[in-house]
Protein backbone atom coordinates (compact mmCIF):
# COMPACT_ATOMS: atom_id res chain seq x y z
CA UNK A 1 0.00 0.00 0.00
CA UNK A 2 0.97 3.25 -0.58
CA UNK A 3 2.11 5.80 2.22
CA UNK A 4 -0.70 8.30 3.31
CA UNK A 5 -0.02 11.80 2.68
CA UNK A 6 1.73 13.59 5.67
CA UNK A 7 3.22 17.08 6.28
CA UNK A 8 6.79 16.57 5.44
CA UNK A 9 5.85 15.35 2.05
CA UNK A 10 3.26 17.53 1.02
CA UNK A 11 5.99 20.37 1.26
CA UNK A 12 8.61 18.37 0.19
CA UNK A 13 6.63 18.32 -3.01
CA UNK A 14 5.59 21.57 -3.16
CA UNK A 15 9.16 23.29 -3.10
CA UNK A 16 9.83 20.57 -6.19
CA UNK A 17 7.25 22.09 -7.94
CA UNK A 18 8.67 25.84 -6.75
CA UNK A 19 12.05 24.73 -7.53
CA UNK A 20 11.22 23.51 -11.41
CA UNK A 21 9.29 26.00 -11.84
CA UNK A 22 12.16 28.71 -10.96
CA UNK A 23 14.37 26.78 -13.07
CA UNK A 24 12.88 28.03 -16.04
CA UNK A 25 13.98 31.86 -15.18
CA UNK A 26 11.94 34.32 -17.34
CA UNK A 27 8.52 32.16 -17.67
CA UNK A 28 5.21 33.55 -16.83
CA UNK A 29 4.57 31.31 -13.75
CA UNK A 30 7.79 32.36 -11.76
CA UNK A 31 6.08 35.38 -10.77
CA UNK A 32 3.54 33.14 -8.70
CA UNK A 33 6.03 31.21 -6.76
CA UNK A 34 6.36 32.49 -3.19
CA UNK A 35 10.07 33.72 -4.05
CA UNK A 36 8.22 37.12 -5.52
CA UNK A 37 7.03 38.22 -2.07
CA UNK A 38 9.79 36.59 0.40
CA UNK A 39 13.33 36.97 1.59
CA UNK A 40 13.65 33.18 0.90
CA UNK A 41 12.87 30.48 -1.49
CA UNK A 42 12.53 26.97 -2.40
CA UNK A 43 15.96 25.97 -1.36
CA UNK A 44 15.55 26.54 2.41
CA UNK A 45 12.51 24.80 2.76
CA UNK A 46 14.53 21.44 0.55
CA UNK A 47 17.36 21.66 3.12
CA UNK A 48 15.44 22.22 5.83
CA UNK A 49 12.52 19.30 5.12
CA UNK A 50 15.75 16.96 4.96
CA UNK A 51 17.18 17.74 7.84
CA UNK A 52 13.61 16.84 9.93
CA UNK A 53 13.52 13.44 7.84
CA UNK A 54 17.37 13.36 9.36
CA UNK A 55 15.36 12.52 12.48
CA UNK A 56 13.38 10.09 11.32
CA UNK A 57 16.71 7.81 9.96
CA UNK A 58 18.04 8.51 13.67
CA UNK A 59 14.50 6.55 15.33
CA UNK A 60 13.39 7.86 18.34
CA UNK A 61 15.18 9.04 21.49
CA UNK A 62 13.92 5.81 23.07
CA UNK A 63 14.64 3.29 20.35
CA UNK A 64 17.34 4.83 18.45
CA UNK A 65 18.98 3.34 15.61
CA UNK A 66 22.10 1.27 15.76
CA UNK A 67 25.32 3.26 15.43
CA UNK A 68 27.13 1.43 12.81
CA UNK A 69 23.60 0.38 11.35
CA UNK A 70 22.87 4.63 11.18
CA UNK A 71 26.24 5.06 9.56
CA UNK A 72 26.32 2.84 7.17
CA UNK A 73 22.56 3.64 5.99
CA UNK A 74 23.32 8.05 5.95
CA UNK A 75 26.42 7.28 4.11
CA UNK A 76 25.02 4.95 1.56
CA UNK A 77 22.37 7.84 0.93
CA UNK A 78 24.87 10.19 0.29
CA UNK A 79 26.60 8.05 -2.00
CA UNK A 80 23.31 7.41 -3.72
CA UNK A 81 23.12 11.28 -4.28
CA UNK A 82 26.34 12.00 -5.61
CA UNK A 83 25.75 8.89 -8.39
CA UNK A 84 22.31 10.72 -9.20
CA UNK A 85 24.14 13.97 -9.19
CA UNK A 86 26.59 12.84 -11.64
CA UNK A 87 24.22 10.92 -14.10
CA UNK A 88 21.93 14.42 -14.19
CA UNK A 89 25.47 16.54 -15.18
CA UNK A 90 26.31 14.26 -17.36
CA UNK A 91 22.89 14.64 -18.78
CA UNK A 92 22.77 18.05 -19.06
CA UNK A 93 26.42 18.33 -20.72
CA UNK A 94 25.09 16.21 -23.10
CA UNK A 95 22.04 18.22 -23.87
CA UNK A 96 24.11 21.27 -24.31
CA UNK A 97 26.21 19.61 -26.47
CA UNK A 98 23.43 18.52 -28.65
CA UNK A 99 21.57 21.32 -28.35
CA UNK A 100 24.51 23.95 -29.63
CA UNK A 101 25.16 21.40 -33.12
CA UNK A 102 21.45 21.02 -33.37
CA UNK A 103 20.77 25.24 -33.41
CA UNK A 104 24.46 25.66 -34.54
CA UNK A 105 25.19 28.19 -31.61
CA UNK A 106 28.41 27.50 -29.53
CA UNK A 107 27.18 30.09 -27.00
CA UNK A 108 24.86 27.38 -25.60
CA UNK A 109 28.78 25.15 -24.68
CA UNK A 110 29.13 28.60 -22.68
CA UNK A 111 25.72 28.23 -20.41
CA UNK A 112 25.26 27.22 -16.85
CA UNK A 113 29.13 27.31 -16.04
CA UNK A 114 29.54 24.63 -18.18
CA UNK A 115 31.97 26.14 -20.79
CA UNK A 116 35.28 24.45 -18.58
CA UNK A 117 33.81 21.26 -19.56
CA UNK A 118 34.27 21.80 -23.55
CA UNK A 119 37.65 23.74 -23.64
CA UNK A 120 39.61 22.35 -20.55
CA UNK A 121 38.23 18.56 -20.44
CA UNK A 122 40.57 16.90 -18.17
CA UNK A 123 40.67 19.74 -15.88
CA UNK A 124 36.87 20.45 -15.68
CA UNK A 125 36.32 16.30 -15.70
CA UNK A 126 38.07 16.02 -12.22
CA UNK A 127 36.41 19.07 -10.77
CA UNK A 128 33.03 17.14 -11.89
CA UNK A 129 33.68 14.02 -9.76
CA UNK A 130 35.41 15.99 -6.47
CA UNK A 131 32.28 18.63 -7.01
CA UNK A 132 34.57 21.54 -7.36
CA UNK A 133 33.53 22.34 -10.66
CA UNK A 134 29.19 22.72 -10.51
CA UNK A 135 27.09 23.38 -13.02
CA UNK A 136 24.33 26.39 -12.43
CA UNK A 137 20.94 24.88 -11.30
CA UNK A 138 22.56 21.65 -10.73
CA UNK A 139 24.19 22.55 -7.62
CA UNK A 140 21.80 21.85 -5.07
CA UNK A 141 22.80 18.09 -4.90
CA UNK A 142 26.20 18.90 -4.23
CA UNK A 143 25.33 20.88 -1.15
CA UNK A 144 22.74 18.04 -0.28
CA UNK A 145 25.59 15.22 -0.76
CA UNK A 146 27.82 17.04 2.10
CA UNK A 147 25.23 17.71 4.34
CA UNK A 148 24.12 13.81 4.14
CA UNK A 149 27.92 12.82 4.60
CA UNK A 150 28.20 15.00 7.68
CA UNK A 151 25.02 13.88 8.99
CA UNK A 152 26.48 11.07 11.00
CA UNK A 153 28.68 13.06 13.22
CA UNK A 154 25.45 15.05 13.37
CA UNK A 155 23.53 12.77 14.32
CA UNK A 156 25.88 10.79 16.76
CA UNK A 157 26.44 14.35 18.40
CA UNK A 158 23.13 15.05 19.07
CA UNK A 159 23.05 11.35 20.79
CA UNK A 160 25.69 12.72 23.00
CA UNK A 161 25.76 15.63 23.28
CA UNK A 162 22.25 17.08 22.38
CA UNK A 163 22.35 20.86 24.04
CA UNK A 164 25.72 20.92 22.14
CA UNK A 165 24.50 20.83 18.68
CA UNK A 166 22.32 23.95 18.17
CA UNK A 167 25.52 26.49 19.69
CA UNK A 168 28.10 24.13 17.72
CA UNK A 169 26.12 24.53 14.30
CA UNK A 170 24.98 28.09 14.40
CA UNK A 171 28.83 28.87 15.95
CA UNK A 172 29.93 27.70 12.48
CA UNK A 173 27.20 29.26 10.57
CA UNK A 174 28.36 32.89 12.46
CA UNK A 175 31.85 32.07 11.77
CA UNK A 176 31.89 31.90 8.32
CA UNK A 177 29.51 34.92 7.61
CA UNK A 178 31.52 37.08 9.38
CA UNK A 179 34.60 35.81 7.64
CA UNK A 180 32.87 34.53 4.43
CA UNK A 181 34.85 31.76 4.66
CA UNK A 182 33.01 29.14 2.05
CA UNK A 183 34.71 26.33 -0.76
CA UNK A 184 36.34 27.26 -3.25
CA UNK A 185 35.71 26.08 -7.16
CA UNK A 186 38.26 24.40 -9.23
CA UNK A 187 39.30 24.45 -12.28
CA UNK A 188 37.11 28.07 -12.91
CA UNK A 189 37.84 30.70 -10.14
CA UNK A 190 34.55 30.91 -8.04
CA UNK A 191 33.34 30.04 -4.46
CA UNK A 192 30.33 27.00 -4.25
CA UNK A 193 26.73 28.54 -5.03
CA UNK A 194 25.58 27.39 -2.23
CA UNK A 195 27.80 27.14 0.99
CA UNK A 196 27.81 24.14 2.78
CA UNK A 197 29.58 25.56 5.95
CA UNK A 198 26.63 28.20 6.43
CA UNK A 199 23.55 25.99 4.54
CA UNK A 200 24.52 23.23 7.65
CA UNK A 201 22.30 25.79 9.76
CA UNK A 202 19.22 24.81 8.14
CA UNK A 203 19.69 21.06 7.97
CA UNK A 204 20.54 21.21 11.89
CA UNK A 205 17.48 23.17 12.40
CA UNK A 206 15.48 20.96 10.90
CA UNK A 207 16.61 17.88 12.51
CA UNK A 208 16.22 19.66 15.72
CA UNK A 209 12.75 21.14 15.68
CA UNK A 210 11.26 17.66 14.41
CA UNK A 211 13.01 16.59 17.77
CA UNK A 212 10.44 15.79 20.66
CA UNK A 213 12.77 17.46 23.22
CA UNK A 214 14.84 20.25 22.60
CA UNK A 215 14.17 23.33 20.68
CA UNK A 216 11.47 21.23 18.29
CA UNK A 217 9.29 20.62 22.06
CA UNK A 218 9.93 24.64 22.55
CA UNK A 219 8.25 25.92 19.67
CA UNK A 220 5.09 23.64 19.52
CA UNK A 221 4.69 24.70 22.58
CA UNK A 222 5.00 28.09 21.96
CA UNK A 223 3.52 28.34 17.89
CA UNK A 224 0.48 29.56 18.25
CA UNK A 225 2.11 33.01 19.95
CA UNK A 226 4.73 32.57 17.04
CA UNK A 227 2.89 32.78 14.01
CA UNK A 228 0.73 36.19 15.51
CA UNK A 229 4.78 37.30 16.05
CA UNK A 230 5.33 36.06 12.75
CA UNK A 231 2.08 37.12 10.68
CA UNK A 232 3.31 41.36 10.45
CA UNK A 233 6.89 39.94 9.75
CA UNK A 234 6.39 38.49 7.44
CA UNK A 235 3.61 40.76 5.35
CA UNK A 236 6.10 43.30 5.94
CA UNK A 237 8.65 41.35 4.20
CA UNK A 238 6.37 40.78 1.14
CA UNK A 239 6.04 44.20 0.36
CA UNK A 240 10.11 44.76 0.90
CA UNK A 241 9.88 42.04 -1.73
CA UNK A 242 7.76 42.93 -3.94
CA UNK A 243 8.15 46.91 -3.87
CA UNK A 244 12.24 46.32 -4.49
CA UNK A 245 13.36 47.33 -1.24
CA UNK A 246 16.52 46.11 -0.01
CA UNK A 247 19.49 47.44 1.51
CA UNK A 248 22.60 47.72 -0.58
CA UNK A 249 25.38 45.57 -0.27
CA UNK A 250 27.91 48.51 -0.64
CA UNK A 251 26.70 50.47 2.67
CA UNK A 252 25.66 47.65 4.47
CA UNK A 253 27.63 47.94 7.56
CA UNK A 254 30.85 45.46 8.16
CA UNK A 255 30.49 42.64 8.38
CA UNK A 256 27.85 43.25 5.47
CA UNK A 257 26.66 39.55 5.45
CA UNK A 258 24.93 40.15 8.52
CA UNK A 259 22.95 42.96 6.85
CA UNK A 260 21.95 41.63 3.60
CA UNK A 261 19.75 39.22 1.39
CA UNK A 262 22.42 36.63 0.34
CA UNK A 263 21.42 33.22 -0.25
CA UNK A 264 25.04 31.61 -0.96
CA UNK A 265 25.85 31.96 2.76
CA UNK A 266 22.43 31.82 4.32
CA UNK A 267 22.02 35.16 5.65
CA UNK A 268 20.30 36.02 8.86
CA UNK A 269 17.64 37.96 7.08
CA UNK A 270 17.06 34.55 4.84
CA UNK A 271 17.18 32.29 7.43
CA UNK A 272 15.23 34.43 9.83
CA UNK A 273 12.68 35.29 7.42
CA UNK A 274 12.28 31.36 6.49
CA UNK A 275 11.65 30.34 9.62
CA UNK A 276 8.55 32.88 10.79
CA UNK A 277 7.08 31.38 7.23
CA UNK A 278 7.41 28.07 8.21
CA UNK A 279 5.73 28.67 11.32
CA UNK A 280 2.33 30.93 9.63
CA UNK A 281 2.73 27.47 6.99
CA UNK A 282 2.78 24.71 8.68
CA UNK A 283 -1.48 26.00 10.45
CA UNK A 284 -2.43 25.18 6.18
CA UNK A 285 -1.50 21.69 6.33
CA UNK A 286 -4.52 20.51 8.78
CA UNK A 287 -7.05 22.24 5.76
CA UNK A 288 -5.53 21.36 2.54
CA UNK A 289 -5.51 17.42 4.18
CA UNK A 290 -9.18 18.04 4.85
CA UNK A 291 -10.62 20.06 1.99
CA UNK A 292 -8.01 19.91 -1.03
CA UNK A 293 -7.62 16.21 -0.79
CA UNK A 294 -6.30 15.74 -4.38
CA UNK A 295 -3.37 18.36 -3.54
CA UNK A 296 -2.24 17.26 -0.63
CA UNK A 297 -1.92 13.17 -1.95
CA UNK A 298 -0.35 15.13 -5.61
CA UNK A 299 2.38 16.89 -3.49
CA UNK A 300 3.20 14.12 -1.60
CA UNK A 301 3.01 11.70 -3.96
CA UNK A 302 6.40 14.23 -5.28
CA UNK A 303 7.40 14.53 -2.25
CA UNK A 304 8.38 10.88 -0.90
CA UNK A 305 9.91 10.17 -4.46
CA UNK A 306 11.76 13.40 -4.24
CA UNK A 307 15.15 12.21 -6.04
CA UNK A 308 13.83 10.98 -9.38
CA UNK A 309 11.23 14.21 -9.69
CA UNK A 310 14.03 16.59 -8.67
CA UNK A 311 16.42 14.60 -11.12
CA UNK A 312 13.95 14.76 -13.91
CA UNK A 313 12.72 18.04 -12.99
CA UNK A 314 16.18 19.33 -12.99
CA UNK A 315 16.59 18.05 -16.74
CA UNK A 316 13.13 19.01 -17.74
CA UNK A 317 13.86 23.11 -16.75
CA UNK A 318 17.06 22.46 -18.77
CA UNK A 319 15.10 21.42 -21.60
CA UNK A 320 12.39 24.12 -20.84
CA UNK A 321 15.46 26.74 -20.80
CA UNK A 322 17.06 25.52 -24.21
CA UNK A 323 13.08 25.67 -26.43
CA UNK A 324 12.83 29.10 -24.59
CA UNK A 325 15.70 29.80 -26.01
CA UNK A 326 15.65 28.54 -29.68
CA UNK A 327 11.57 29.41 -29.85
CA UNK A 328 9.43 32.95 -29.27
CA UNK A 329 8.12 32.87 -26.13
CA UNK A 330 4.89 33.67 -24.71
CA UNK A 331 2.43 32.96 -21.67
CA UNK A 332 0.58 30.36 -24.40
CA UNK A 333 4.35 28.53 -24.58
CA UNK A 334 4.96 29.22 -20.93
CA UNK A 335 1.86 27.60 -20.00
CA UNK A 336 2.12 24.70 -22.21
CA UNK A 337 5.91 23.62 -20.66
CA UNK A 338 4.84 24.20 -17.31
CA UNK A 339 1.97 22.20 -17.35
CA UNK A 340 3.29 19.11 -19.75
CA UNK A 341 6.95 19.18 -17.24
CA UNK A 342 4.64 19.00 -14.14
CA UNK A 343 2.14 15.96 -16.04
CA UNK A 344 5.70 14.28 -16.77
CA UNK A 345 6.64 14.29 -12.96
CA UNK A 346 3.68 13.51 -11.48
CA UNK A 347 3.60 10.62 -14.04
CA UNK A 348 7.16 9.74 -13.21
CA UNK A 349 6.30 9.43 -9.66
CA UNK A 350 3.59 7.45 -9.99
CA UNK A 351 5.44 4.78 -11.69
CA UNK A 352 7.95 4.96 -8.75
CA UNK A 353 5.16 4.38 -6.17
CA UNK A 354 3.93 1.55 -8.29
CA UNK A 355 7.06 -0.03 -9.11
CA UNK A 356 7.75 0.38 -4.82
CA UNK A 357 4.44 -1.25 -4.19
CA UNK A 358 4.93 -4.15 -6.65
CA UNK A 359 8.67 -4.89 -5.08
Amino acid sequence: MPRAANAVDFWRGFALVEIFINHIPGNIWEQFTHKTFSQSDSAELFVFLAGWSLSHVVGPPDRPRPKRQLIARLFLRAGTLYAAHMVIVMAAIAMLAIASKVFDNPLLLEWFNASAVFTAPVEAHIGLVFLTHQLGYFDILPLYVVLLFASPFIALLHRRWPAALLPVSAGIWFVCLVGEITFDTWPTEGEWFFDPLCWQFAFVLGFLFAQPRGPGAWVRAHIVTIRWVALPVIVFAGWARWAGWELDPTVAPEPHLLFVNDKSFLTPIRIGQFLLLVALASALWGPIRRHLPWTSEGLSLLGRNSLLVFCIGSLLSLAAQILRFAFRNGPVRDSLIIVCGLAILFTAAAVADWWERQR
